[in-house]
């Protein structure tokens, strides 16, 4: 699949950006392998441009140090434990990973940045990927192993691991940590107003000239959004997807969002959105959360309670749509998408 349609379906959300009353300064890069925006309302381009570039350069930062196949800080640390050592790290990867394992733990595994290897056997660690199925002797072998991030045991700044086929990606919570750094970061320089967009992963900050900002919730199947909704200060948007990252093989799609429990795609969901509202690391949860919830399938509801999560929005295998009471009151709907929902109280 060519880079560019695969940043085209990895937008989850669109920023709808009309005419402003007051100046909306927007600058973007690729990062993450995906398109990033910064949207700064109601400043100058002499206090907003810098404000936004420090952005910018911090994502390009975490990108770099935590890079899961190339030569990063990450995959020193996964070198180390596939030899058995242990190796002192940061104080900033030692706190991520202390983080990922209780998300992991609290999402019943489902979300498991331990799981690289399995990623990678499926091909899903590379810009490029082919279509084909993994080995299947190397994949019964990584599941005798059952590597997961809870294998791992930080001692301090020391990190060593009881499985050697443990191989961290955080490929599917990095993006919402750096929302959650992006907001820090303009905070600091006086920046209230603005809206953050990781390839659909968005974060709220104040209002666009004293209106809520508005997301569009891209369709899983069809171009544009399937519905639109506003975001209040401090509120984080997530979506997982299986059009963002997927191949197909004899008419059948696989995505790269796997189940650990199997070893395998999840089949059963097409898309799934978390709504997180106010509250510390709302960024990094609206990524990590809608994981485990996509991978959960129809149990998501139980889930998403115990994560304490109440705004979800689910579009099954055949296009049906579950979604909770608490954010059905916020969507607006494109077209005939209610002829095919399910509220979940």
């Amino acid at each position: 699949m060519p880079a560019a349609r695969l940043v085209f379906l990895a937008a989850l959300v669109f920023c709808l950006v009309a005419c402003a009353k007051a100046p909306l300064h927007h600058q973007e890069s690729f990062v993450f392998g995906t398109r990033v925006e910064v949207l700064i309302a109601g400043l100058d381009e002499a206090q907003a441009r810098p404000a936004a570039a420090a952005v910018l350069r911090e994502f390009d930062r975490l990108h770099r140090t935590y890079h899961a196949w190339q030569a990063s800080e990450l995959s020193t640390l996964n070198e180390a434990i596939a030899a058995g050592r242990t190796l002192e790290v940061t104080p900033e990867m030692a706190a991520l990973i202390a983080d990922a394992q209780r998300i992991a733990a609290d999402g019943e595994q489902l979300f498991d940045p331990g799981i690289g290897g399995l990623i990678r056997l499926w091909g899903f660690q590379s810009d490029e990927f082919k279509a084909a199925l993994p080995d299947p002797e190397l994949l019964a072998r990584w599941r005798a192993a059952h590597p997961g991030i809870a294998d791992l045991q930080p001692d301090g700044l020391r990190v060593s691991s009881r499985n050697r086929a443990v191989a961290l990606d955080f490929g599917g919570y990095l993006k919402g940590v750096a929302l959650d750094r992006a907001a820090d970061i303009l905070r600091s320089q006086g920046v209230n107003n603005a809206l953050i967009n990781i390839g659909g992963n968005v974060l709220a900050l104040g209002t666009k000239n004293g209106e809520r900002w508005r997301v569009g919730i891209q369709h899983p199947r069809q171009p544009g959004p399937l519905a639109t909704l506003q975001l209040n200060d401090g509120e984080a948007i997530g979506t997982s997807g299986d059009y963002q990252r997927y191949f197909e093989v004899d008419g059948r799609r696989y995505c790269h969002l796997l189940d650990p429990r199997t070893g395998a795609p999840a089949m059963h969901t097409q898309s799934l959105t978390v709504l997180i509202t106010p509250r510390p690391a709302a960024g990094t949860l609206s990524d990590a959360a809608s994981k485990p919830l996509f991978i959960a399938g129809s149990d998501w509801p139980a889930l998403a309670k115990k994560l304490a999560i109440d705004q979800v929005l689910r579009v099954d295998a055949e296009g049906r749509l579950q979604v909770s009471s608490a954010l059905h009151r916020r969507l607006e709907f494109v077209g005939e998408q209610t002829k095919k929902l399910e509220i979940i109280p």
